[in-house]
């Protein structure tokens, strides 16, 4: 089985890639240089270099831009919508005729639970992760003749390099206060549901967006 991983550099995207080379599947990870996803030039130029079929499609990458809606100027704004929602539509729509070609295709795109709740600074956040949403929702009804599974993971706080970069040890505390399991979670544990949905044992759940949260969402 061959995985092209976007993202696949650090946080879950690496523990994604852990995981699926711990079960022997061959995984591409391309860098930004091979692959820039706000260039729709580095897109199809990337695309167009593979002949042989793709198993598994991992849309990881993305950008969270924070910031009050007023403040956001139009470059931020095309930054997050082309990253995150136009750069997955764009692979997925180069890389369908392989992914085709696979006796078992899957694609997991990876949001956010800001794309099911909110909250002040996420709007075009939020925005991007819901589009990617409904982009799940309707490749499963386009794909699944084929088929191709689609699955959109939705992963609450993590507990990556970003996250600790980005919260002091006061705001983590309130945050695992917010969590019904009182932690944040690991990004191993991302990685083991990104798998399951990509793997053989999955074989008819698709157009499913799935929180992994810790109950932070039930709130």
């Amino acid at each position: 089985m061959r995985a092209l991983i976007t993202g696949g550099n650090r946080g879950i995207g690496k523990s994604i890639v852990a995981k699926f080379v711990e079960n022997s599947i061959e995984v591409i990870v391309p860098t930004r240089k091979e692959l820039d996803l706000s260039s729709d030039k580095s897109i199809e130029e990337f695309s167009s270099k593979f002949k042989t079929p793709i198993d598994i499609l991992i849309n990881n990458a993305g950008i969270n831009e924070i910031s009050i809606l007023e403040d956001l100027s139009d470059s931020r704004i095309s930054d997050v919508l082309n990253i995150n929602l136009v750069a997955p539509i764009k692979l997925i729509r180069n890389l369908l005729p392989l992914l085709k070609k696979s006796k078992s295709a899957k694609i997991v795109n990876i949001s956010s639970i800001w794309s099911i709740v909110s909250k002040e600074g996420r709007s075009i956040y939020s925005v991007s992760k819901s589009g990617l949403n409904a982009l799940t929702r309707s490749l499963a009804i386009e794909l699944g003749d084929i088929p191709v599974l689609i699955n959109s993971v939705a992963p609450g706080y993590i507990n990556t390099e970003l996250t600790l970069k980005n919260n002091s040890a006061e705001q983590l505390e309130i945050i695992n206060e917010l969590i019904p399991l009182k932690r944040l979670a690991e990004p191993q544990e991302i990685a083991e549901l990104v798998f399951f949905l990509s793997s053989p044992q999955n074989t008819y759940m698709t157009g499913q967006v799935i929180v992994i949260d810790g109950g932070y969402t039930c709130r």
